[in-house]
């Protein structure tokens, strides 16, 4: 075991927790301000109850307090410094000194104190949603069984290659990506889909052409790294480096989302590029007073250096990242991938929502209900022609019809066609037997140069469409074979998810369909939509998204795949069964893994909540700073004007904690 690393915790190592001693590094941080806090009692104690003691006695323990707080605090300041940047340790560094030059050794001490174990503290907290998301990385073993002949070799994950056989006992955790060729089993996928019921696996039926196109293959039979087998054992062939998995592709894609800003976040860094500026002209401001009026300097720069503290935007510095980041490691846990701030905020504020029909709202796998023959050949010669050609294509429709073509043929066997070309939102062309073959919509036929369609199959056609099914045309040369009707069932889980998204506040649904307009309306009649655009090509999807941005922020749901130009012209683009899909992952902005519509109401629940976090947090930060600068101005001490400060920020801070607990969606009050 000691010879295989973990692989797929590699793309977690570029994740802010994870830079070397980091762990360590915040103990040490976390001990030396206790002991900083030690020193200031003691200090503190020898001066006030023990009188007749040396004065440099409690002096030494306040400068060993000040080394101990402060030493971390110097160091982040000069780090930062040296990028040219001065920020909030900058500004506690200039007021410890400067109580200290005024002789006020405990007040100083205390401030080094309290903000030393706020920042401990707050790097401890944040480090737990960071551990959410690297606790995704240690899911997969570092060891497979790789079948060699009749041996099992075990081999570090690390060394398994594309095509490799890998044993997996029951109640183990799956190695790699792949498709199932021996066993049978359920597979718990939640650490990787969200989804709480394990799936049953079984073994694709055509190995070879699961080879080919391993894309392809039904989610029946498609396993991922980091997943946990059942109670049967299985053989799974190997379809993907342990670095291309989709388990190190969703810890490298959550770990880079980190460093992707949201709106607000980019907004509170901004303020603080002006802020910090103000805060430091004001206290030079603050000094002057001793000049105009009789006051002791001491005093004056006393209340300046309160000022100082009061005024540092802790609190609003880390009160977006730590929602964001919490939000992200949550979704993350739950089988969706957020990549960023900006689509976790924008997807917590939608008011409409677009989906795909096919795949997203229907099951994905229509079904020939209908076979009308028009022409002068029978059903036999129209199913030879439809699935010589289908076969070829990896279209939903087409592997329908290639499938339960061949199960209506009785298996016999089936003419090679070649040449095809797909005519993207129409259908395709092909060649069989030297004869050109074309299959698509009724609306192909008539334009460049195609003929028109036959009465009969025309009126098919229109019987088909009033009857809610999908219909593809058979042309064979110059003859109208007939027409296949297809039906795709409505997922059993898009009704109520609809009507979660509604509760959530999402007052417009659309569905957008290349598909003809009565089949459409059908389909959202049945899943509970008000509206339905039929017969849209992809481009024609993309210019309905742009009309619909244009009235208020959208999120486009699809495969991820055919819909990706419209899904890139969303607000946000949401892919759904991402975890088989490289393109939907790359694609979407948000990604639910799992083939489960169910997901979305949980995320954007989520994302409103993390939005109602971060105003909360705004609030807060922002709010302290409001009240404490006209305290301190009037006389608060440092000492309270600390004790507020820091308090709010780990108030933020647990505020934000809060979402990786989050479980149902909440309330539309609770998020209006």
């Amino acid at each position: 075991m000691g010879a295989g690393h973990d692989h797929s915790a590699k793309p977690g190592a570029s994740t802010p927790h994870a830079e070397p001693g980091g762990l360590l590094a915040g103990n040490a941080e976390l001990i030396a301000s206790l002991l900083c806090g030690a020193l200031l009692g003691l200090g503190f104690a020898i001066e006030k109850l023990a009188a007749g003691a040396p004065g440099w006695i409690a002096l030494c323990a306040y400068v060993g307090a000040y080394a101990l707080g402060g030493w971390f605090t110097a160091r982040e300041a000069v780090e930062k410094l040296r990028r040219r940047k001065f920020e909030i340790d900058s500004l506690m560094l200039v007021a410890a000194i400067g109580a200290a030059s005024l002789g006020a050794w405990a007040e100083g001490a205390l401030l080094l104190f309290l903000f030393s174990l706020g920042h401990a503290l707050e790097h401890y907290a944040m480090g737990r949603a960071r551990k959410a998301i690297e606790a995704l990385a240690a899911l997969a073993p570092t060891i497979a069984r790789v079948r060699q002949g009749e041996d099992l070799i075990e081999t570090p994950v690390e060394a398994v290659v594309v095509g490799d056989i890998v044993v997996v006992r029951p109640n183990e955790r799956l190695p790699a990506d792949g498709f199932v060729i021996k066993g049978v089993s359920s597979v718990d996928q939640a650490p990787i889909t969200g989804e709480s019921v394990p799936v049953d696996k079984r073994p694709v039926e055509d190995a070879a052409s699961a080879r080919e196109r391993p894309n392809g293959v039904e989610a029946a039979s498609k396993v991922f790294a980091g997943t946990i087998n059942g109670e049967g054992a299985i053989e799974v062939e190997v379809t993907k480096l342990s670095s291309q998995s989709a388990l190190a592709r969703v810890v490298q894609m959550v770990s880079e989302a980190e460093t992707q800003k949201s709106p607000t976040q980019r907004f509170t860094d901004q303020f603080e590029r002006v802020f910090v500026p103000v805060v430091l002209i004001t206290v030079c401001l603050l000094l002057t007073p001793g000049v105009f009026i009789d006051e002791p300097f001491s005093k004056t720069f006393y209340r300046a250096m309160a000022v100082l503290v009061a005024a540092s935007p802790c609190a609003l510095a880390i009160a977006t990242p730590s929602a964001v980041l919490s939000g992200v490691a949550r979704a993350a846990r739950g089988g969706v991938l957020i990549k960023g701030g900006a689509p976790l905020e924008n997807l917590g504020a939608l008011r409409a929502i677009a989906f795909d029909k096919t795949g997203t709202l229907t099951e994905g796998r229509p079904r020939i209900t209908d076979v009308v023959v028009t022409g002068a050949g029978g059903e036999e010669e129209l199913l030879q022609v439809a699935v010589a050609v289908e076969q070829l294509s990896d279209h939903p429709l087409a592997a329908a019809i290639a499938r339960d073509g061949r199960e209506r043929l009785g298996g016999g066997a089936i003419a090679q066609a070649q040449d095809l070309k797909s005519l993207t939102g129409r259908g395709v062309t092909a060649r069989l037997n030297g004869q050109g073959v074309w299959i698509g919509k009724a609306e192909m036929f008539g334009v460049e140069g195609l003929a028109p369609l036959d009465a009969p199959t025309a009126e098919a056609i229109s019987e088909l469409r009033d009857k809610g099914r999908t219909t593809m045309v058979v042309r064979l040369g110059d003859r109208d074979l007939g027409v296949i009707g297809l039906l795709d069932t409505p997922r059993p889980g898009a009704k109520p998810a609809l009507a979660q998204l509604r509760a959530l506040g999402v007052t417009r649904m659309i569905m957008i369909s290349g598909d003809h307009k009565k089949v459409a309306d059908a389909v959202a009649a049945e899943v509970g939509l008000d509206e339905a655009w039929g017969d849209l090509m992809p481009e024609d999807k993309v210019e309905a998204i742009r009309k619909l941005s244009a009235q208020d922020k959208v999120a486009m749901v699809g495969d991820g795949v055919n819909d990706a130009p419209a899904m890139a012209s969303a607000t946000v683009g949401v892919a759904m069964g991402a975890a088989g899909s490289d393109v939907a992952l790359e694609a979407a902005d948000v990604a639910l893994m799992a083939d489960d519509l169910a997901r979305l109401p949980f995320v954007v629940g989520l994302s409103r909540k993390t939005r109602w976090i971060v105003r909360q947090n705004l609030f807060v930060s922002l709010g302290v700073v409001a009240l404490l600068v006209p305290a301190t101005i009037l006389g608060l001490g440092i000492g309270p004007a600390v004790a507020v400060h820091e308090g709010s920020t780990l108030l933020v801070v647990i505020n934000a904690l809060r979402l990786l607990a989050y479980r149902e969606a909440p309330s539309r009050a609770a998020v209006a």
